[in-house]
């Protein structure tokens, strides 16, 4: 069942758009409204996803709360990698289409000396080709809060068709290898944060239609 998620006037931390991308922006004045259609993955259990759209329009967020891959002794075959595809249908105001020209994602990581770990991601509209796997390596020993900031060229932003009600789709995945680490140690990855949840923020960025 699709659940309607209001604007909420909620303090977000949010990192800023580009300077070359931010004068570019026009954000609509009207409230926008999304459905998070469906989720789905091993990352993301039912009722362990949210969303939430930033007051001035220029961002959203997605908050996780059961979202970590992790290899050890006490860890299942396939904790390791752990995914979850979102599918969302914004409610655009009339007149706008929009692009994601930032995508930034937050969380801890404890690996032990000769693990790595990756972190990665990839959006697209319904009916069209995926873009680009974004992708972010870690090597242990690391025990620490971790960040990943994917940006686009304004040239190469890829807009919602206008006039056409496409759902956007993202895809995430968290993976760790415990490599050369011991095999008694444990290694994890998480989009976590202080609260216990997890936050990744994709900014708007904003045109009008003809």
């Amino acid at each position: 069942m699709m659940k309607k998620l209001a604007v909420a006037g909620m303090a977000l931390s949010l990192i800023s758009i580009p300077a070359v991308a931010q004068a570019e922006i026009t954000p609509p004045p009207d409230k926008i409204v999304i459905e998070l259609a469906t989720v789905n993955g091993s990352g993301c259990p039912a009722g362990t996803a949210a969303v939430a759209v930033s007051p001035d329009n220029t961002a959203f967020t997605v908050t996780y709360s059961d979202y970590m891959a992790q290899v050890g002794p006490q860890a299942k075959p396939t904790d390791f990698r752990k995914n979850c595809q979102l599918n969302l249908k914004v409610h655009v105001p009339s007149g706008f289409t929009y692009a994601i020209a930032q995508s930034d994602y937050r969380g801890f990581a404890n690996l032990a000396r000769g693990a790595t770990a990756v972190q990665q991601a990839n959006y697209y509209f319904q009916g069209m080709s995926p873009t680009v796997v974004s992708k972010h390596n870690f090597s242990g020993p690391l025990d620490d809060n971790w960040q990943t900031t994917d940006k686009v060229d304004i040239a190469s932003l890829v807009y919602a068709p206008c006039g056409e009600k496409r759902n956007v789709n993202i895809n995430t995945e968290l993976r760790v290898n415990k490599g050369t680490s011991d095999p008694n140690a444990t290694s994890f990855m998480a989009m976590d944060s202080t609260d216990g949840s997890i936050t990744t923020t994709y900014h708007f960025h904003w045109k009008t239609c003809p």
